[in-house]
């Protein structure tokens, strides 16, 4: 009797190891397909990435336009790290931001008669200021300047109508 137990336990422990091994393999076949998945995204993901630097080298020339309130101040886009500017002061400045004459058909125009291939513009730049209306804040040009129109949509139908690519730099600095 107690061979029989023995083997009774033996057996129980070759099919409880057999069962871990068989759920073990289920494990590793789903984390291996997994795996597979990933890297089949990872491959499509850089295929992507080769496709674009292949257009950007082919295209050759484009613009890119910096753009936004702190436009007002002719020192560039990090205006208030360079002098020191205090908030309360940049805060002035979107009620001053009026670009009535934002013509985005003679822009697009001007980038391709010069041979643009592209425009890139900064559509929310280290600031957090936004260049089109959005619903997360109203640090933007809709809401915080008296010219309350999205410049950066008007700039994408011009360059959907002209055949020019349109890319947007969004900083996520803020």
């Amino acid at each position: 009797m107690r061979y029989k137990r023995e083997d009774d336990t033996r057996r129980s422990a070759i099919v409880w190891r057999f069962g871990a091994l068989l759920i073990a393999l289920g494990v590793i076949s789903q984390e291996n397909n997994a795996s597979s998945q990933t890297a089949a995204k990872s491959d499509q993901a850089a295929d992507r990435n080769a496709a674009a630097r292949q257009a950007f080298e082919d295209d050759r020339f484009g613009l890119f336009i910096h753009w936004g309130v702190y436009s007002l101040l002719g020192k560039g886009e990090w205006v208030m790290d360079r002098d020191k500017l205090p908030i309360l002061e940049y805060d002035k400045l979107p009620p001053r931001f009026n670009p009535t004459r934002f013509d985005a058909d003679a822009w697009v125009k001007l980038a391709k008669g010069a041979g643009a291939k592209y425009i890139t513009i900064t559509s929310k730049h280290h600031d957090g200021f936004c260049m089109f209306a959005s619903r997360l804040t109203d640090f933007d040009i809709v809401d915080a300047t008296p010219y309350h129109g999205d410049p950066l949509k008007a700039l994408a139908g011009a360059c959907h109508e002209q055949k020019i690519k349109l890319f947007f730099y969004y900083s996520l600095l803020d």
